[in-house]
């Protein structure tokens, strides 16, 4: 707890004291900005004054550590590492990624603006890498562009790279091997101003957006899919994310970074929020207005702020309806329940890639074509939906699941549902059948509705807005939770990082 304390004091040294996560925000965005129900600040007993000036709050990154770093005179020393790791990205689905110092995304780093940092990077891939600076207005020498500013950190290989950081806002480091970049490689670079922007912020968040091409069966992400079926938070994909905790009435500043192939709209609900910042920094106040959603680009980093004036647990997602579920891929085999001749290849095939045989084998023919259809015979049937209680998905087939913590239940259809045009999709998605509030329990989730896990999935989290009494009991459930893990000391391998 002494290196952690030691940590907090440092990283924005020369900025003064740290503002209390407790306090309340005293800012108001004038109404033309587009912020309604501002004032409520004042009708929650702050002042104005209260958090005039003064540093900037730490950002939290949830389900990702920071990284601790040394003083070296007036430089600050990191240490990073890229390495292949294993990572759960919900409860029981572990798959081998590439990232940084044991995660994917790496851990953020936290400087203030005019700090001069060496970053020793250290190869443990078995393939060349490159770490650039995204964003970053350094010297071309530290840019990290394979082949153009440097060469690539050969396997085993290290690069110390060392510059002076003159801007402020929200920027990354990834790899600049493009498929590095899709199996994990990104991390969270955030340079605070040496005094906190105004209107002040009460809490402070990062997250990062990753997309995976991960098959059933494999644990491997196919970094040239173009199919992505688990969508991450932070490295985590809901309902496993941690939730962002507020207390009502706080000014929340949420960072927001995309690395992947598609673009986000994030949505939160229950809140209008400004765009105050970009990849490039903060953005003028002239340019701020009210909205719900922003589009988060590939490559792109926008910080949105607005106040908790309205208590509740509030989703915060990414609205492409495939990104708000997990496991989304191809089916293998005809629908049991769907009318038509059926194209029951599997994907490969489906698309042209043979497995066996030549182009004109019969085995090879697909379904509907030349095949007509007796193709799908080699492909096992499959149900695309529980039609009833106690059907192929439910609790008696699946010996375990109720004590492991998954919560299974009849789907909420009319008895007509079949007769329906429309009714059931190649999945039937439109109900808690995969709930598992137990097995995702945390601090944070406390108070949450039960069977909210069954409706989480993919790019989704909460921004819990709570009353001070049930705020602080899950900041005290969480100061006891982490106290029972295992600290750095504890881990072998990890000493170094708190060097």
């Amino acid at each position: 707890m002494s290196n952690r304390r030691g940590f907090l004091q440092n990283i924005l040294a020369g900025a003064g004291v740290f503002a209390s996560a407790r306090a309340l925000s005293a800012q108001e965005m004038d109404m033309s900005h587009g912020m309604e129900g501002m004032k409520a600040t004042r009708k929650l007993g702050r002042k104005e004054s209260d958090h005039a000036g003064g540093p900037p709050v730490l950002v939290e990154t949830p389900d990702v550590r920071d990284l601790p770093h040394r003083l070296d005179g007036d430089v600050k020393e990191f240490h990073l590492i890229a390495e292949p790791v294993k990572q759960e990205i919900v409860p029981g689905r572990i798959v081998d990624l590439w990232g940084y110092n044991g995660s994917a995304p790496g851990p953020t780093i936290q400087v203030t603006q005019g700090d001069r940092v060496r970053i020793i990077v250290d190869n443990h891939l078995p393939e060349a890498t490159s770490m650039h600076w995204h964003g970053f207005d350094i010297p071309n020498d530290m840019d990290g562009a394979p082949g153009s500013s440097q060469d690539p950190i050969a396997p085993g290989g290290r690069f110390v790279y060392e510059f002076t950081l003159n801007q402020e806002g929200t920027y990354f480091y990834h790899s600049h091997m493009a498929m590095q970049e899709m199996v994990g490689m990104i991390g969270a670079f955030i340079m605070h101003p040496k005094e906190a922007y105004k209107p002040r912020v009460d809490k402070d968040f990062m997250i990062i957006m990753q997309e995976y091409a991960v098959l059933p069966n494999i644990n491997v992400p196919n970094s040239m899919n173009m199919e992505f079926n688990w969508l991450t938070f932070n490295g985590k994909s809901g309902p496993a994310n941690t939730p962002l905790i507020v207390r009502h009435g706080d000014r929340v500043r949420i960072r927001l970074i995309n690395l992947g192939m598609d673009h986000h709209p994030i949505h939160v609900h229950g809140h209008q929020f400004v765009v105050t910042g970009t990849e490039g920094g903060r953005q003028p106040e002239s340019t701020w207005g009210p909205g719900n959603t922003v589009l988060v680009g590939v490559a792109q980093a926008r910080d949105v702020e607005f106040v908790a004036n309205n208590p509740g647990d509030w989703m915060l997602h990414c609205h492409l309806p495939h990104h708000m579920m997990n496991q989304m891929s191809s089916m293998v085999g005809p629908m049991s329940r769907r009318k038509g001749m059926p194209a029951g290849l599997d994907m490969e095939r489906g698309m042209g890639m043979l497995r066996q045989g030549n182009a004109t084998s019969e085995e090879n023919g697909p379904s509907l074509g030349r095949g007509l259809g007796v193709g799908s015979t080699a492909e096992q049937t499959m149900s695309n939906s529980p039609i009833k209680a106690g059907g192929p998905m439910q609790d008696q087939d699946m010996p375990g699941m109720q004590q492991k913590g998954m919560q299974m239940g009849a789907p909420d259809v009319s008895k007509d549902a079949n007769s329906v045009p429309g009714f059931p999709q190649d999945a039937f998605m439109e109900g808690p059948m995969m709930a598992m509030d137990k097995m995702v329990d945390k601090p944070e989730n406390f108070g949450l509705r039960t069977g909210w896990s069954g409706f989480m999935a993919g790019m989704m989290t909460f921004v819990r807005v709570l009353p001070p009494d049930k705020y602080d009991q899950i900041m005290d459930l969480r100061k006891k939770h982490e106290g029972n893990k295992p600290t750095k000391t504890d881990m072998p391998g990890m000493e170094h990082q708190d060097e």
